[in-house]
């Protein structure tokens, strides 16, 4: 928690602030205290969003959507004012971090916590969607963490399920990217599967800390949502399962958030761990007490600091006088025994005598105290000049390494120049149906071999024209893969280089061998990046895309 700046109010409605949670594009959220004591989170919106009509209706509808669900599943709303200058709503505070704030400082969560998490936000989107209610944009950054189980916060996309107009312009989509279904991603209708595939993409990353569909430009992750497969390689095998479930492409093949709870609690365990309040991992929990502790210290002006620690004195305290010296009382000589004298240790000429101690006075800086003398016991040691000979063995050493390196490049770019130019060519005419030019080094899955067959479509959804593709053996590197689009009226050939192979994709660049680039024709300039995606039904997800934009899409069936 920040402290309350020069353009921060003190006081919304009857709540007094006591320090700044947080903001984010909506506006501010701040801690604050009733009139009785209650701690609340009091979001403010910002006053250029305040006159803006569709955005009012939006926050209308989430401070009555948080209402209707109740504080059972979400912060419970205590106030609101959607009509003043400044809309503001105040909701009980969770004494809790999000789960994308406890992931990036403790660390991905066990799997008991996992399931614990899964189980209680399919319980909630259960009893959310039973409202008539789907809340669109479920991520981690929405989801609070208390002892006693999360919370789902934010419901400002909430639509209703029997809605028949939105309050979004249109082409614009709302959500998170890779945790927005690819129906949403679509722009098509979304429903309660689309909250179970996001909360899929949430267990995911709490499960592994990363987002199940990488990271990058939003164009690129929701092209990978739409076409490719999560990343679940770090998740627990029967995690694993279900959460391939939640992220099904088709929403009919996902679960029900109560077959979901089911799953993910099938021996009750969840349950008796979020009943104890033990389903956190001991720092997440320690943290939420180190919270709770400093949220009773929070001092009565609003300041937002702590008992604990005092406020930094805004001038230097004056300095104290220091202690007049008792004036010593002299002392009577010791007179020495009489007898030889005792003999003194014979100290270096040129050393300095340290004086005597002294009693402390007012303590100074170090940086204010007289140099001392340095004590010199001798002439300076004789050392024999250094020779250069060993410079002149590590150049020449230096020299013959990169003299080998230099032969070692030039054999292996002989090498690559032969072996590519030992590869089948491709022309126009066998573009389609290319033999395999990476023999012995293959490294294409034999789930793809052979000719798909299937209708591509621009990105808007428009028909582009039938694609025969034929996807040979081969090394990253090698042209062995080639298509054929056919709109009826224009014919275009290419030839593919695969470039990149993944545990669930292959990437190719295309080059044009015949037709004419523009219209139906793209690779002519060799820039285009087609990926294909194996589906479980035995289908291919082919997408192309330039400059990460997505310009065409197919879905391939194997014809030979």
């Amino acid at each position: 928690m920040q402290s309350l700046e020069d353009d921060d109010p003190r006081r919304v409605g009857e709540y007094r602030l006591l320090g700044r949670l947080g903001a984010g594009g909506m506006g501010r959220v701040y801690l604050g205290r009733s009139a009785r004591g209650r701690t609340v989170a009091v979001k403010v919106v910002r006053p250029e969003l305040a006159g803006d009509r569709e955005f009012r209706a939006r926050f209308r509808r989430e401070v009555d959507a948080a209402r209707r669900v109740g504080g059972e599943w979400t912060a419970p709303v205590l106030d609101a004012d959607t009509e003043g200058d400044r809309p503001w709503v105040a909701t009980g505070y969770v004494a809790g971090p999000s789960l994308s704030a406890a992931v990036r400082q403790f660390g991905p969560l066990p799997g008991a916590s996992v399931r614990a998490l899964g189980a209680r936000l399919a319980e909630a989107l259960a009893h959310v969607h039973a409202l008539g209610l789907v809340h669109r944009d479920v991520k981690p950054s929405n989801v609070l963490l208390a002892p006693d189980g999360p919370r789902l916060i934010d419901f400002g996309i909430t639509r209703a399920l029997d809605a028949n107009t939105s309050l979004t312009r249109p082409g614009y989509t709302v959500g998170s990217p890779g945790f927005m279904s690819p129906e949403q991603t679509r722009g098509s209708k979304v429903g309660p599967a689309s909250d179970v595939f996001s909360l899929g993409a949430v267990l995911a990353y709490a499960a592994t800390g990363v987002l199940p569909y990488g990271e990058g430009v939003a164009p690129a992750v929701l092209f990978r949502a739409v076409y490719e497969q999560p990343d679940l390689l770090l998740v627990e095998e029967t995690l694993r399962r279900n959460l391939l479930g939640c992220l099904a492409k088709d929403p009919a093949a996902r679960p029900s958030p109560q077959l979901l709870r089911a799953w993910l609690d099938d021996d009750r365990e969840a349950t008796r761990d979020l009943a104890t309040g033990s389903w956190l991992p001991a720092p997440v929990a320690a943290a939420i007490g180190r919270a709770a502790a400093q949220l009773l210290d929070l001092e009565a002006d609003g300041t937002g600091t702590t008992h604990a620690v005092p406020p930094r004195p805004t001038s230097a305290p004056p300095r104290p006088e220091p202690a007049p010296r008792p004036t010593p009382t002299p002392r009577r000589p010791t007179v020495p025994p009489p007898g030889p004298a005792p003999t003194v240790p014979r100290r270096h000429p040129t050393a300095p005598t340290r004086p005597a101690p002294t009693r402390p006075g007012p303590t100074r800086h170090w940086r204010h105290l007289p140099p001392q003398p340095i004590p010199v016991y001798g002439p300076p040691r004789y050392r024999p000049p250094r020779r250069r000979r060993g410079w002149l063995v590590l150049v020449l050493v230096v020299l013959v390494v990169l003299l080998i390196a230099a032969a070692g490049y030039a054999l292996t770019h002989r090498e690559a120049q032969t072996s590519t130019s030992g590869s089948a060519p491709v022309t126009g005419a066998t573009a389609p149906g290319v033999p395999g030019g990476g023999a012995g080094r293959n490294v294409v899955p034999a789930a793809y071999l052979g000719t798909w067959s299937g209708q591509a479509l621009y990105s808007n959804n428009t028909p582009a024209g039938v694609v025969t593709l034929t996807v040979g053996t081969g090394g990253i590197g090698d042209r062995s893969t080639g298509s054929r689009l056919d709109n009826g009226t224009t014919r275009c050939e290419a030839v593919w280089t695969l470039v990149e192979v993944s545990s669930i994709s292959l990437t190719y660049t295309s080059r044009l061998v015949r037709g004419t680039p523009g219209g139906a024709c793209t690779g002519g300039d060799a820039i285009d990046r087609r990926t294909l995606v194996i589906e479980r039904d035995g289908t291919i997800h082919y997408g192309v895309s330039r400059a990460g934009v997505v310009t065409q899409i197919a879905l391939l069936r194997k014809t030979g």
